[in-house]
């Protein structure tokens, strides 16, 4: 059975006095969308990574494409290919770059400046509160806390 301590959120995560369920609401799908476009960037960064590793692949394909008798086309892909922009002017880095300062920053800060404004900087309470919905008061594994929080 859960102590009187475990069996609640802890205080950083329960809901301000005064604050409504559509507020609650509205907060948990604006950080619903916020982890959208932070797995998003993950596979911006995936992207980055395989471009980056394909291009250094290219390296050795020339080089057995010489070894072989194919020279012509060694020499169109150390020319054409190797060392491209994937998208005008860009390689992937840019891109990473432009979309962490144009759009990932801004769209943290507005999450952040949003839960400040409106729950005291609260994160997850759309969470919280489902979580002491689903969760079976008082059974083992079913705990609000941990035993002991940091």
């Amino acid at each position: 059975m859960g102590t009187a301590e475990t069996d609640r959120p802890d205080p950083r995560h329960r809901r301000p006095d005064g604050v409504s369920d559509r507020t609650v609401e509205g907060l948990g799908k604006l950080s619903e969308a916020l982890e959208c476009v932070e797995r998003a960037r993950g596979r911006l960064y995936d992207l980055h990574q395989l471009i980056g590793h394909a291009d250094l692949m290219l390296d050795e394909a020339v080089e057995i494409l010489k070894d072989a008798g194919h020279t012509a086309l060694a020499d169109r892909i150390s020319t054409e290919l190797i060392g491209r922009n994937v998208i005008a002017g860009r390689w992937t880095f840019q891109l990473v770059e432009e979309f962490d300062d144009t759009y990932w920053t801004l769209f943290r800060q507005i999450d952040k400046d949003a839960r400040d404004e409106l729950v005291q900087g609260r994160r997850h309470l759309y969470e919280v509160e489902m979580k002491e919905r689903r969760r079976t008061h008082g059974a083992p594994g079913h705990e609000a806390t941990p035993q002991s929080l940091p």
